[in-house]
């Protein structure tokens, strides 16, 4: 069951709403796909377990009770979450990932169950009934390993909640108390918090099998004057694409990025796709989520160009600092 992004939280009755941890999305199968076993999977359907073992061990009691969890699969850091730590999981060597598991342990947040104990399917049942049934398993099986994620019909607090979204919040989720478990559907509601930042275009990618610019590479300036690699934009108009190909060929010059350059993701195989680097003369203002490590955590929304901005204006020091919600996450990871 997946959110759809809204501008606002709903304001009428009939809503429970839920913070939006900073984590991997994960369905716990416990019994349920073979006897006696834990499957975790990511909502792409990929396989979590090897990237978390101590969660496979922490859950293999439950496999006797046949349920499925669905939550967020964490790892505190004081007081707040890591993300990074998170990515560092995504290791391809087993003893790496052994090594991390028992220095930096996740903790799963559950905030649904599609079956009940028995293998019994809660997938019609409103979301009112599911969450008592979750609350009422989570007192008798509660261990180190699990946790509860606050709810609340009161849309002041969910507010409360969105406005120190940041760091270990990525926003709040809005659910119907009435709907039923509706896998694959995007039926529940997600209000994110949005930013901006000026970069400069370091350079572009080329889209697969073309010579029409895909996507262009953000930079920021460092303190030492390096332009760093900090992510991407590939939301450009499909019209002006090609206008602007041409544009982005006549600054090809190297080396684009003089400080960090881009590389590949955690997901892929190693592979750095070829790019092509710019003179650094072109300013664009994007939107964006998330910062970690430095980086946007997700592809940006190119919003305007801006002509009247300097390239060395375009600095690391206009990123907002992330807030952080260390009530809300020492209560929920207080024996951490």
């Amino acid at each position: 069951m997946e959110a759809k992004a809204v501008a606002a939280l709903p304001d009428e009755p009939g809503w429970q709403y839920e913070p939006k941890w900073d984590g991997f999305r994960c369905l716990a199968f416990c019994g349920v796909v073979d006897d006696g076993a834990v499957d975790l999977r990511a909502r792409s359907g990929k396989p979590l377990g090897r990237y978390f073992p101590e969660m496979v061990t922490a859950l293999a009691p439950l496999a006797a009770r046949r349920v499925v969890l669905d939550g967020e699969l964490v790892i505190p850091q004081g007081d707040s979450l890591s993300f990074n730590a998170l990515q560092m999981r995504l290791h391809p060597a087993a003893s790496r990932v052994r090594k991390l598991a028992a220095e930096t342990p996740a903790r799963l947040v559950l905030f649904d169950m599609p079956v009940g104990p028995g293998g019994e399917s809660l997938l019609d049942r409103p979301l009112a009934e599911r969450r008592a049934r979750l609350e009422a398993f989570f007192a008798a099986q509660a261990g180190p390993a699990l946790r509860l994620s606050p709810a609340t019909r009161d849309r002041d607090e969910a507010e409360a909640w969105l406005a120190r979204a940041g760091g270990a919040l990525d926003g709040v989720v809005a659910k119907r108390l009435d709907d039923g478990y509706r896998p694959g559907e995007r039926a529940m509601l997600k209000v994110k918090r949005r930013r901006t930042a000026d970069c400069v275009v370091g350079g572009f990618r080329y889209a697969t099998g073309g010579r029409i610019v895909g996507s262009l590479l953000l930079g920021l300036y460092d303190a030492a004057g390096r332009l760093d690699h900090v992510g991407f934009t590939a939301s450009l108009p499909r019209d002006e694409r090609t206008a602007l190909t041409s544009r982005l060929e006549a600054l090809i010059a190297p080396p684009g990025f003089t400080g960090r350059s881009p590389g590949p993701s955690r997901w892929s195989n190693g592979e750095v796709e070829a790019w092509q680097p710019l003179r650094p003369e072109l300013i664009a203002e994007v939107g964006y989520d998330q910062v970690t490590g430095d980086r946007f955590r997700h592809g940006t929304t190119l919003l305007r160009w801006r002509p009247d901005k300097a390239p060395h204006q375009c600095r690391f020091d206009q990123l907002q600092v992330e807030a952080r919600p260390a009530r809300l996450v020492a209560e929920l990871f207080r024996d951490s």
